[in-house]
């Protein structure tokens, strides 16, 4: 059977999508259950049709779904497959988007903006969700668009830990690619022993997408490992011009390390032949064989999924998940 019991009133069913499938069997392996037999397809005209094979009636469902591109048609088909869990009487819907849909677009820069991370919480909401479970936010006020409860998880714990054991004893400075992720950047530091903070400074045309200028970095990184951090690398301009400019500031050795690989043509390209010593990721997202490189190391979510899904079964804490610091 596809679900877990954890009394008699209670049972755990885990569903997903298709865009990322090796992540929920990975899940459901760490939870020690089968996924939610579904049948899903495309009409000539693009249109989604999903079911489930087996009842949900009272169950609390958890509907994975990773939005890589084309996002819109996987956001449409985890809303779908959320519309379909409450008309067959779920009990509870949990949606787990590790990768949260347009959350860049959380506020407005300039006037006639939408604020579409808003917009998706609203669908969310309208087609039947109770809860939403994401990682590493691309701002944390996303988690107030939604008219209920949001576990942000975290993956610093996951990729600091590696991150350690890969620079052993060597002097580390935590750079931020600018400065709005400071407050990210000093929980890295707090990770790896107190490591001193250095940002780069960049400029952005806002009417052009996917495009900003590494100008200066602002910090102590000569003669150092600098560990290059951010939330989520798409194109891989920024972070590709942030490790010139470090590497031009007399930085020893680059590590970069994101959680969300969008990885838009041409980011592979340019993070393979960028300078850096190693390109450190998780698997919110799916990765393609063509867009790996040698440089690149790939870390699984799926523990951290199973461990906060399973709290949120079981009415547990998923606070307790990251030391007290969510």
């Amino acid at each position: 059977m596809s679900e877990l019991s954890h009394n008699v009133d209670k049972k755990l069913v885990l569903a997903t999508g298709r865009a990322h499938p090796e992540l929920a069997e990975e899940v459901a392996r760490c939870l020690g259950t089968e996924l939610l037999p579904m049948s899903a397809y495309d009409f000539a005209n693009g249109e989604i049709y999903v079911r489930s094979g087996e009842s949900v009636r009272g169950k609390e469902v958890f509907i994975i779904q990773a939005h890589p591109a084309p996002l819109n048609n996987w956001l449409m088909e985890q809303l779908i497959m959320v519309d379909s869990m409450k008309r067959a009487s779920a009990r509870r819907i949990t949606v787990v988007a590790p990768f949260y849909p347009y959350s860049r677009q959380d506020k407005k820069g300039r006037g006639r903006e939408p604020i579409s991370a808003r917009l998706v919480a609203d669908l969310y909401k309208t087609a039947g969700a109770d809860r939403i479970m994401s990682v590493d936010l691309h701002t944390a006020q996303i988690q107030g668009f939604f008219d209920g409860p949001v576990d942000h998880l975290f993956a610093i714990p996951l990729l600091a830990e590696h991150i350690r054991k890969v620079i052993g004893d060597d002097a580390v400075t935590v750079v931020s690619p600018d400065t709005g992720r400071v407050r990210v950047a000093e929980q890295w530091a707090e990770r790896l022993g107190g490591a001193p903070l250095a940002f780069v400074h960049k400029s952005r045309d806002l009417t052009v997408p996917n495009q900003a200028v590494s100008k200066t970095v602002v910090g102590q990184v000569e003669g150092r490992t600098c560990v290059l951090i951010d939330d989520m690398i798409d194109t891989g301009g920024t972070i590709a011009g942030a490790v010139k400019v470090l590497k031009d500031a007399g930085a020893k050795d680059v590590i970069i390390a994101a959680t969300h690989a969008v990885f838009s043509d041409p980011a592979a390209e340019r993070l393979a032949n960028c300078g850096a010593r190693e390109v450190v990721v998780t698997d919110t997202l799916p990765i393609p064989a063509e867009k790996r490189f040698e440089t690149l190391t790939v870390l699984s979510i799926a523990p951290l999924l199973a461990r906060a899904i399973k709290e949120v079964f079981e009415d547990g804490s998923v606070t307790s998940l990251f030391d007290g610091d969510a």
